[in-house]
């Protein structure tokens, strides 16, 4: 159990803060890597939609092209073939420099590691992001908003594994991002730091209504998600919703 001041007690709502229009449109995506003279086919003709205040869990084992998805909807990658639309526009169809506001205005990331600099605390890591967004909030503002208030001067050497990621968290959404995109946010934790973590992405997909979207190979945390989308093999093997949601302290693996 965890001892985050902003962890939601009870069950999680069913239903996303916002569902209308969808965020994100995805049409006949297929990615295509070389590895030599081998085709490694990492998508093949992947369909899906995100909608506004979704918490989205894809689900697949190393391999299934989950990240290669998520990189793609964060213009960080490209693909061979089919169509992204983000709020209508087709972000597949972007130059560089347009791929480049997105990801800076749009867009948060989250990796399974934090990337934090080290001679900064975790205030002046946050900060790095909010000194160039057009209308961030404060660091000591996303950082109370994932629970470190009492860590802001710490460096990250002073802080867990947990506490390094939630930094990361509050550095990525400090921009007020529309979207969240996490890639296995937990897989360098252990159970208890790992629940942390995914208390405070449950808090920003909640309070904020950041469309969130958490790569996971770990099917547990698929039960605090709105929708579960699970990939096998670069293809959408299934999509289902939860009719109830599990809140992270209750998760068990």
């Amino acid at each position: 159990m965890s001892s985050n001041p902003n962890s939601h007690a009870g069950p999680l709502p069913t239903a996303p803060v916002s569902n209308g229009e969808p965020v994100f449109e995805v049409e006949g995506l297929t990615k295509v890597y070389l590895q030599g003279e081998v085709e490694i086919h990492a998508l093949r003709g992947v369909d899906m939609q995100l909608f506004g205040g979704e918490f989205v869990v894809l689900l697949g084992h190393s391999g299934s092209g989950k990240s290669t998805l998520l990189n793609i909807m964060g213009g960080l990658d490209v693909p061979t073939d089919g169509i992204v639309r983000y709020l209508g526009e087709e972000i597949t169809n972007f130059s560089e420099r347009r791929l480049t506001q997105y990801r800076r205005e749009h867009v948060g990331f989250v990796f399974q590691f934090y990337n934090l600099i080290p001679s900064l605390t975790a205030r002046e890591n946050v900060a790095l992001i909010t000194d160039v967004a057009e209308d961030p909030m404060t660091p000591d503002e996303a950082l109370d908003l994932v629970g470190l208030d009492h860590r802001l001067d710490h460096f990250p050497a002073q802080l867990s594994g947990g506490e390094q990621q939630r930094v990361a968290i509050a550095r990525a959404i400090a921009k007020r991002p529309r979207v969240l995109l996490c890639d296995e946010p937990t897989g360098a934790l252990d159970v208890g730091t790992g629940i942390a973590v995914l208390e405070a992405i449950e808090t920003v997909n909640r309070t904020l209504g950041t469309t969130t979207a958490v790569i996971t190979h770990n099917a547990v945390i698929a039960d605090m998600a709105h929708r579960v989308i699970s990939l096998a093999d670069g293809q959408i093997a299934e999509v289902r919703s939860n009719a109830s949601r599990i809140a992270p302290s209750e998760l068990a693996w």
